[in-house]
Order: C-alpha cells, then sequence, then structure tokens
C-alpha cells in the first residue's frame, strides 16, 4: 500500500466570511486574524466569530489557524496569554507566531507555527525552530526550489510555502521603513506601504536614472504551474496570500487551486488532500479575473527579470485585447473576450501610468466608455473589474457535501439505520415500530427520502435496503428517522476530530560552553542584532537560555544608527540590466544609487553581491 502525504491548502479570510468562503470551495485549512496581535492589524476577528468558523470548518475536517504574529510589548504579554487560552478553549487548530516570547509564556498545548515573519530561509533556522516544538514552518518568500528541497531533506517539521499573492519586496519581519518613516511598524502589524509607492531614482551625482516608478512594487505570485514540484520537494501545505482581501478573491483564488491539487492527486497517489468533502463550483475559476498587478513565480527557479511591477501597484486584472479603432463615443477591440455593461478596464498611457474606464454599454467588439478615456491605437486593454464573474461570486458559488451511505435493516421489533461517512465515521439506531407488509415495492421510496439531505454537510452516495420482506414505512417517518441520524452523525464527527498537541521541545545536544556555562545549540550567537526583533523581556529571556549574551531591543523600541531598513532580493541594479554577475551592461551612473520618494526623502541603496541582496537605508545615513 502507498503511504500517502496529506498536502494542505491554506487560504486566508478576512473575516468570518471569507473563513467560510474558504471552506465551501475547497481549502483544507484557514488562516484568520485574532481580534489583535496579527500582522494586518485591520484584518482582526472576535473569538466569537472565530469560534462559528472552527464549529463550521471542523465538520470537514478542515483547520483553522490563528494569526498572532506580531512583535509584542512587554504590557501586552499577560493578555496575548489570555486571549491564547480563549482561543484554544473554542476549538483553534494552531496559532501562527513570531514572537518567541510566546515559548516562555504559560500556553495551552496548542501547536505553534512559525511565521514567515521569522524569515525562515535557512536549514540552521528550521531545525532550530524545529527543536523548540514548532509544529509546522512558514518558509520565506525567496526561497528557490532547490532550497526549499534541502531544507525538506535536512529537517523533519512540515513545510509551508506560499504560492499566490502578493509580495513583500523585503523579506518579511526585516522591514523597517514603514517604522523608521511613519512611526507604522510592519512587524506590528501596521504596514504603511512604503513598497508601492513612486520613486526616482538617482545616482550620486544627482543624475536620473528613473523617474516616477514604483520601483519597489513587485509583481503577485502565482505558482500554480509549480505544485507539484513544490510536493516532490517536501512541501506540506500551499499557501494563499491574502488576509486583506474580499470574499470574491478567496472564493475564486481557493477554488482554482483546489482544482489544480486534485487533479495532481488523482496521478500522484502518494499525495492527499488533508480535509474532507467535495466542493462543487457554479463558476470556472480563473486567477487573472482576481486583483493582480501581473504575475510570477518569484525566484523559485533563481533569478529572473519578471519580478517587478514598475508602472503601478494597482490591479491589471486579464488582458483583453488591443484598441482597433477610436470612435467619436465608442471604442474597436480587436479580441476573443466579451465584454459587460459595468466592466472596469484599464490600459497604461504614453506616459507610462495606469488609467482606467468604466464600460457603459456594449455592442458586440464595440465598447462605449462612460467617459471617453485619452487612449491611442493599438493599446493593450485589460480588464480589472468583470461584472459577469463578481455578480457569480456575490452569490452563493459553491456547495460542499461528505459522501455517506445508508444501510437499512430489520429486526424483530422495527428497523435499524446506519450512516457511514467518507471518513469511516458510523452512527447506528433501532427505531422499534410495529412492521407491516406493503403492497408495493417500498425500496426506491427509502432511497429517496433518506437520500433528502438538502442543507445538512452530507450528500447520499448510497442506500442500502436489506429487507427479507417488502416492509412498508411512512415517509414522514423516515424523514424523521433521517433527521435524528444526520444529527447524531455531526455530533459524531465533532467526538471523532481530533485536535494536534503542542509538541515538546527536544533537549539540548550541544556541548557546554566552557567559556560562559551556557547551553548552546549552533543557531543562537552571541551577540543578536535589532534583526532578532526582540521587543519584550520574555523574549530576551528566551534567547539568553539558548546562548546569547547581548541583546539588542526591537528596532521599534530605538532605532539603531545605521540600520539596514529593508533587505530585499529584488535588485535594482539588476533590473536596469546592471549587474555584474547577470548583466551585459555597464552603468555610466555613479553609485551609490538613491530613491527619491515624492515628499523628497532619500534613501541610500547598497548591493550586496555575495548574498545576492539589495539594501535600503536613509540618506541621513552613512
Amino acid at each position: 500500500m502507498i503511504r500517502q502525504r496529506p498536502i494542505e491548502l491554506l487560504a486566508p479570510a478576512r473575516n468570518i466570511d471569507c473563513g467560510m468562503a474558504a471552506v465551501d470551495h475547497g481549502a483544507d485549512a484557514v488562516y484568520i486574524g485574532a481580534s489583535k496581535y496579527g500582522a494586518r492589524a485591520s484584518a482582526g476577528n472576535s473569538v466569537e466569530d472565530i469560534s462559528r468558523l472552527v464549529e463550521y470548518a471542523h465538520v470537514y475536517g478542515v483547520k483553522v489557524y490563528v494569526t498572532i504574529n506580531t512583535i509584542l510589548r512587554d504590557d501586552e504579554l499577560a493578555d496575548t496569554e489570555r486571549l491564547v487560552w480563549e482561543l484554544y478553549r473554542v476549538g483553534v487548530d494552531a496559532l501562527i507566531v513570531q514572537d518567541m516570547a510566546l515559548l516562555n509564556l504559560n500556553l495551552p498545548p496548542i501547536p505553534l507555527h512559525a511565521s514567515t515573519q521569522m524569515d525562515n530561509s535557512s536549514v540552521e533556522k528550521v531545525k532550530f525552530l524545529q527543536q523548540q516544538g514548532f509544529s509546522q514552518v512558514v518558509l520565506a518568500r525567496e526561497l528557490s526550489l532547490d532550497e526549499i528541497k534541502d531544507i525538506h531533506c535536512n529537517c523533519e517539521v512540515p513545510l509551508e510555502v506560499f504560492v499566490h499573492g502578493a509580495l513583500c519586496v523585503s523579506y518579511s519581519g526585516q522591514c523597517y521603513v514603514s517604522q523608521y518613516c511613519f512611526g507604522r511598524s510592519a512587524n506590528r502589524g501596521e504596514c504603511a506601504q512604503f513598497c508601492r509607492l513612486k520613486f526616482d531614482m538617482v545616482d550620486n551625482e544627482g543624475r536620473t536614472i528613473v523617474k516616477g516608478k514604483h520601483l519597489l512594487s513587485l509583481k503577485d505570485m502565482n505558482r500554480s504551474e509549480d505544485l507539484e514540484r513544490l510536493l516532490d520537494a517536501g512541501v506540506s501545505s500551499l499557501k494563499i496570500e491574502g488576509r486583506l482581501k474580499d470574499v470574491a478573491y478567496v472564493k475564486n483564488v481557493t477554488a482554482f487551486y483546489r482544482k489544480r491539487l486534485d487533479a495532481i492527486f488523482k496521478r500522484r497517489p502518494e499525495y492527499r488532500k488533508a480535509s474532507s468533502g467535495t466542493s462543487t463550483l457554479k463558476f470556472t475559476p480563473q486567477l487573472d479575473k482576481s486583483f493582480n498587478r501581473g504575475f510570477t513565480r518569484y525566484f523559485l527557479e533563481g533569478r529572473t527579470s519578471d519580478i517587478f511591477s514598475f508602472t503601478t501597484p494597482k490591479s491589471f486584472g486579464e488582458e483583453v485585447g488591443v484598441v482597433k479603432e477610436i470612435r467619436g463615443n465608442y471604442i474597436v477591440v480587436a479580441g476573443i473576450k466579451s465584454f459587460a455593461n459595468g466592466d472596469g478596464l484599464c490600459f497604461v498611457d504614453a506616459k507610462g501610468s495606469l488609467q482606467g474606464f468604466r464600460v457603459n454599454k456594449v455592442d458586440a467588439n464595440k465598447i462605449y466608455p462612460v467617459e471617453m478615456p485619452k487612449i491611442q491605437l493599438r493599446t493593450r486593454l485589460f480588464r480589472n473589474y468583470d461584472k459577469s464573474f463578481d455578480d457569480i461570486l456575490a452569490r452563493p458559488s459553491a456547495i460542499r457535501k461528505l459522501s455517506v451511505v445508508w444501510t437499512v435493516t430489520e429486526y424483530t421489533e422495527g428497523f435499524s439505520l446506519e450512516i457511514r461517512d467518507e471518513d469511516d465515521v458510523m452512527v447506528c439506531k433501532s427505531f422499534p415500530v410495529k412492521k407491516e407488509i406493503a403492497r408495493t415495492s417500498q425500496t426506491e421510496n427509502i432511497k429517496v427520502q433518506l437520500g433528502k439531505l438538502g442543507n445538512t454537510p452530507f450528500e447520499s452516495s448510497n442506500v442500502i435496503v436489506k429487507f427479507s420482506e417488502n416492509w412498508f414505512i411512512p415517509s414522514s417517518l423516515l424523514s424523521e428517522w433521517r433527521r435524528i441520524m444526520v444529527e447524531r452523525l455531526l455530533s459524531a464527527r465533532k467526538v471523532n476530530y481530533q485536535r494536534q498537541v503542542r509538541m515538546l521541545p527536544t533537549p539540548f545536544t550541544n556541548k557546554l560552553d566552557e567559556r560562559h556555562g551556557k547551553q548552546r545549540n549552533g543557531y543562537v550567537p552571541e551577540t543578536l542584532t535589532y534583526l532578532a526583533n526582540v521587543m519584550n523581556r520574555e523574549a530576551e529571556m528566551f534567547y539568553k537560555k539558548h546562548g546569547a549574551i547581548q541583546i539588542a531591543p526591537a528596532f521599534e523600541k530605538n532605532m539603531p544608527v545605521g540600520a539596514i531598513l529593508m533587505f530585499c532580493k529584488h535588485c535594482l541594479r539588476y533590473s536596469m540590466g546592471w549587474c555584474p554577475k547577470y548583466g551585459s551592461e555597464k552603468s555610466s551612473f555613479k553609485e551609490p544609487f538613491f530613491l527619491v520618494a515624492s515628499d523628497g526623502r532619500r534613501f541610500r541603496l547598497a548591493f550586496d553581491c555575495k548574498n545576492c541582496q539589495m539594501k535600503i537605508y536613509a540618506d541621513d545615513i552613512q
């Protein structure tokens, strides 16, 4: 028998409606923010709402993870501890965390997942987190397929990777520019999206290299063509970004990846989905119809030139054709897409800026805008709002059902019913009743009545009737028995649902550090800089216990002079064609280069070619 590895499709939930939609459209797990302490401060949810989502999700074996992935102040630790206990009591399956202080708190035995905010980008880091008892590790987005495989081969903890959605230009957890410029910490869930702003790029002599472009804005990740290779590299959880996205986005993207994974599982029996039930869709998912800035596979195969979106940080949507003719009040489009009144279209104008307009009327390939845009012939058109598609997603667009088999048998005093679901959860009950012989065959009516599962989570795949005689059972009685059995099966599924418990840290295996008389694990250095994001006493105690001696406070507590504000795999020298390793040209501009924001603030660029990184400093730091 082939040993199957469960594969988790992990979908985002801004709120309970998004969470339930993710379940309906095929997610194996959902991640959602708590009322506070999540890396998306504007996407918080009450414990009561999370409890309702847990109850709904667990029917299908879908897990619910809650993000508490900010760094915490000392005065927030007690409140965080209380919140974690509340979440545990309502059945949350795991917490996604960043602050190591949580490992020192009095927590329930709830599993902990290491957030990508921890910058999990090396074998050593993932091994360390595994030793600390983390049940799952979310890897840095910048890793290549070979790097992911290397981590899997050298570690035992399940690995989670992002496969779709918006990209941060800086390594997650290592971006401090929002705090520096606006007093809003990305590590505290308040990122001001500095990377989506316009900049000029100038050289050391003040010469303009690029004018007014979104030079730090990346396209959105799309690894839908690489899922099988990610699974073969050892990934167990495939994550969709989007805790700020609306319910239509969650429906469309979750359903798309569900279909892709199911197709893989049919060919690859060593993999299986991590939850139960089958989602039936009322639409055809299409990724480019949801918010996107264009797509990139983002370093999965190493460095490529398709990762950035300098024109705009806004959504392009799907390409729909080119402008063939321009008449007085309408545009003729050359393309094969159909349009609808109310569609939103956009294009890049002659100045390189994104412009948009709303469609008022459509006549075949003639589009009548609400206001005629300034547009040129042969301009490429994109649709970033599809009215017809959005209308479909605004209604119930999927239904998820668990398959069940009924068995009806007789005994001396009446009848027995058994209902068994696809997970082999079963309930059986005897119903004493006076038996009567029917004049006509009853088998078909019994199948029809027991198959009427309506708004329940179940659908009947078979009804087996084992009678020695053609017994008569009134439809009203069958209906009542069906209701009782469904209620009992739901209760049984709830009882049978198995929550994982938090893994215990493994004992130290390293030798005693004789110089300081402390155990060392080989990962935590003696000196920790602001990059460790130590905001509170408990986190400081954690690292000291593991061998750290000097620990700098988090950037949010004390902005260190000369600090790097952003660490980026995206490199502007590479994007200009001037990379010493990949480029074919040599720049005539004099380094260092600077980014100049619209308010006049300047940021110096430094290029770390050994580590293939671009670093960003404030210009007042030399």
